[in-house]
């Protein structure tokens, strides 16, 4: 287990690096807190990551959603969404980020940049102490797992640099709890009040005894798949489709991604290790999909731009946004 020196270093480190450059599923284990009802809250206790190489006791994912109007073959007027991993994630260059980059830099594209940007979530696990949440059922195995929006994880992380934090929070003596708590701001959920606990808490002997049998997670089992070179150049393929407002085209990507329900094609051979399924926003119990990539993700706002996209040159507001032809014309440009 790291310690609090540690976490608050490399944290640093990261903050440093940001400012000078321009989680398997159908189970009911993930706690969906932002089922909560409005103006209640929900408290949790992280625990550690099974992996002693991860400095934290989260793992961050990065996924990029691709939008399509329907599923060729299928319903092709129900629009679907995929989630596929963004290899930045791993320190790699995606070609998807890549390509729209410099879409920030023109006020006709910066929408469509937007749209197509990662979305990070960050993957925790723990107890939930105390909850407002009527859920239908309840895993056997109390540790459940947490997909923290960027909003709450600021939080969190803010928090463990102030050097009034004495203990890591994840410790079974001196750690700390965390309460979660909803609010509306406009038309989106509100988390801004969240906060630690005031005190520190030592795990009860249920808790313990939780750990001692069912053990840690190791987080990055929640993490999708990395893609390889062919999944890397489907992932591409599939982003051109979807900004050409293109069917989702089972036969052609379906061994790669696939959306949430939809089988893989039969005649493919496909790989179901690698196929990558989305559940619905707001999933119910579901069998489970075919990659830990469908875990359930909460329901969020658009996010703000990245560090690299704020550099983008200001500009008045155009008459009109580029179409998804001149887009996809100029994606096409560059690769020749």
């Amino acid at each position: 287990m790291a310690s609090l020196a540690e976490i608050r270093a490399k944290l640093q480190a990261q903050e440093t690096k940001s400012s000078g450059s321009s989680t398997g599923g159908g189970d009911n284990a993930i706690f969906t807190h932002w089922n909560i009802p409005e103006g209640s809250s929900a408290t949790l206790r992280f625990l550690p990551d099974a992996d002693p190489d991860n400095t934290f006791f989260w793992k961050e994912r990065q996924m990029i959603r691709l939008s399509f109007p329907g599923v060729k073959g299928g319903d092709e007027n129900k629009p679907v969404t995929i989630q596929v991993p963004c290899v930045e994630m791993w320190g790699d260059t995606c070609p998807v980020h890549a390509e729209i980059r410099p879409w920030f830099k023109d006020p006709t594209m910066e929408d469509m940049g937007r749209k197509y940007w990662k979305k990070r979530s960050y993957i925790f696990q723990g107890f939930v102490t105390q909850s407002d949440l009527q859920e239908d059922s309840v895993p056997e195995n109390p540790i459940r797992r947490f997909v923290i929006s960027p909003q709450i994880y600021k939080i969190i992380s803010s928090a463990l640099m102030d050097p009034e934090f004495q203990e890591i929070p994840t410790d079974y003596e001196a750690g700390t709890d965390f309460v979660i708590k909803k609010s509306t701001k406009g038309q989106y959920a509100d988390y801004s009040t969240s906060n630690w606990a005031r005190r520190e808490r030592s795990l009860d002997q249920t808790e313990r005894d939780a750990i001692a049998t069912h053990d840690l997670h190791n987080l990055n089992d929640f993490l999708p798949k990395k893609p390889d070179a062919e999944h890397l150049n489907a992932i591409f393929e599939m982003f051109e489709a979807s900004v050409d407002g293109q069917l989702y085209d089972p036969a052609r990507f379906g061994q790669y991604y696939r959306p949430y329900g939809v089988d893989a094609p039969a005649t493919t051979g496909a790989k179901p290790e690698a196929a990558a399924t989305t559940p619905p926003p707001t999933p119910a119990p579901a069998p489970a999909p075919a990659a830990p990539v469908a875990e359930a993700v909460a329901p969020a706002p658009a996010p703000a731009p990245e560090p690299e996209m704020a550099t983008a040159e200001a500009a008045p507001a155009a008459e009109g946004q580029a179409s998804a032809q001149d887009i996809l014309a100029a994606i096409r440009n560059r690769k020749q």
